[in-house]
């Protein structure tokens, strides 16, 4: 299972994987020995994650010290985001708008975590451009360490050309978002090439209408914005829609408005 030894001499990382077709907790362990083994990975191995997937739990070091996932969700929704590298430009600018948005997050109970395959003093050190560029006194939220990859791997975030570089420590992760509620399931998977960067207004939105939808029983239309109309699901009858919803305006049997409360 193990076959190669890896450059990096101080920590040593132990892989779980589980027995069933997709991971309900995964554990990433570091302890204090040398030299390396580290797992060769196997595409095989990787679960698969969809929409409405349980989001694989994971302990790791970041910039705040070790985490388990899902103790530092707790109940909160929450936003986990891999960058390329750090002290790049594209990342910079993602992450310092991450930074300078925490409170819109807040607001909405949404815990970020970001990730990169450096180690997390290099994310330290980059923290203090971020703070800079940003202007705020800390970014406000985790950044992952992962340094032997497992967090990318479990979540898939590389791209073809790098799952094939993944066992030769030359990876760097793609510009993934993964929207997870407080039942720890996947609700959103947003993935970038390295070369495009996010939109952050587009990660608040999503998360307005899932939270919204979720709450009123409703589903949300194209290009839609907090406080536009909604739309009521076909699986609601008239009778019901009118009870629930009050006015609502019928474009078709199937296309019904309403305003969102």
């Amino acid at each position: 299972m193990f076959s190669r030894i890896c450059s990096a001499q101080l920590k040593r990382t132990a892989w779980t994987l589980p027995k069933q077709a997709h991971l309900q907790s995964q554990t990433i362990k570091t302890f204090a020995t040398a030299p390396i083994l580290c797992k060769q990975f196997k595409q095989s191995d990787q679960p698969r994650l969809r929409i409405n997937s349980d989001a694989p739990n994971f302990d790791a070091d970041t910039t705040v010290g070790k985490i388990n996932f899902y103790d530092y969700l707790g109940d909160s929704w929450g936003v986990l985001f891999s960058h390329p590298a750090d002290f790049t430009p594209v990342c910079t600018t993602e992450v310092s708008a991450f930074a300078k948005l925490k409170p819109e997050f807040d607001k909405r109970n949404v815990k970020l975590i970001g990730l990169s395959v450096e180690d997390v003093e290099s994310h330290e050190k980059w923290i203090q451009d971020i703070k800079e560029i940003a202007k705020v006194k800390n970014v406000g939220f985790p950044i992952i360490g992962d340094t032997f990859r497992n967090v990318a791997f479990l979540y898939d975030m590389v791209d073809a050309e790098g799952f094939k570089n993944i066992n030769d420590g030359s990876l760097k992760t793609v510009r993934s978002v993964f929207v997870i509620d407080p039942k720890k399931k996947i609700r959103l998977i947003f993935t970038y090439p390295s070369t495009v960067g996010r939109n952050t207004s587009e990660v608040l939105r999503v998360i307005d209408a899932l939270q919204l939808t979720d709450k009123e029983g409703v589903v949300t239309p194209i290009n839609w914005q907090p406080a536009d109309d909604v739309i009521i699901p076909p699986s609601v009858s008239n009778d019901e829609a009118k009870a629930k919803f009050g006015q609502f305006n019928e474009i078709k049997p199937y296309l019904r408005f309403t305003r969102s409360k």
